[in-house]
């Protein structure tokens, strides 16, 4: 996991040092569209998968955000980092990994998720000795239990449970998967920068 961050980090600076040299040639906008195809792909492939890790790891990989938003602001580092990414919108890296775990369960919970992700999900009814329980009529899904807390919390099954767990009804309740990721958003949005 720590060369998967070392060379994606790697990676998003020489794209960044590249589009550097025509910062101050294009508009704001343009620069900012650059980016979004150029940057931000590197940081969103496979992020699902970093679910758990190390704090110095994530902050390896928010430098990188927090540099993209100093280039497309041309501002200096000095700058309070959180207003500019809230002006673009952005979540944390830390959130946008929790985004794409709770869309992935609730694609796997809708069927559009492939089999073999849904399958490996228990809802609380499904258990005979929770059946009467008032918690089987909750949106909540079971955690598996593990044996390694470095390995086994990090797996999906466990990781993405948590994460839908720890959202409000109103979100999960969502009636199609554009309503839910807004709602998501915006709901994450709010928790990021309070």
């Amino acid at each position: 996991m720590r060369s998967y961050v070392m060379k994606t980090t790697s990676a998003c600076f020489a794209v960044l040092h590249q589009l550097q040299s025509i910062r101050r040639l294009v508009l704001r906008t343009v620069f900012q569209s650059l980016v979004s195809y150029l940057v931000l792909p590197w940081l969103d492939y496979c992020n699902a998968v970093l679910a758990g890790f190390p704090l110095h790891l994530a902050w390896r990989l928010q430098s990188v955000m927090n540099a993209t938003t100093w280039l497309i602001f041309m501002s200096s580092k000095c700058d309070y980092i959180m207003l500019l990414l809230r002006q673009l919108h952005w979540l944390k890296v830390s959130w946008q990994i929790g985004y794409k775990l709770a869309v992935l369960m609730y694609k796997c919970l809708h069927g559009l998720a492939p089999s073999y992700l849904a399958d490996e999900l228990n809802h609380p009814v499904e258990s005979e000795f929770r059946r009467h329980l008032c918690s089987t009529s909750s949106h909540e899904l079971s955690v598996p239990h593990t044996r390694l807390s470095t390995y086994g919390d990090r797996a999906f099954p466990v990781a993405a449970v948590w994460i839908w767990n720890s959202l409000p009804q109103h979100v999960t309740s969502a009636p199609s998967l554009p309503i839910f990721c807004s709602r998501l958003k915006t709901y994450f949005f709010a928790l990021c920068y309070l």
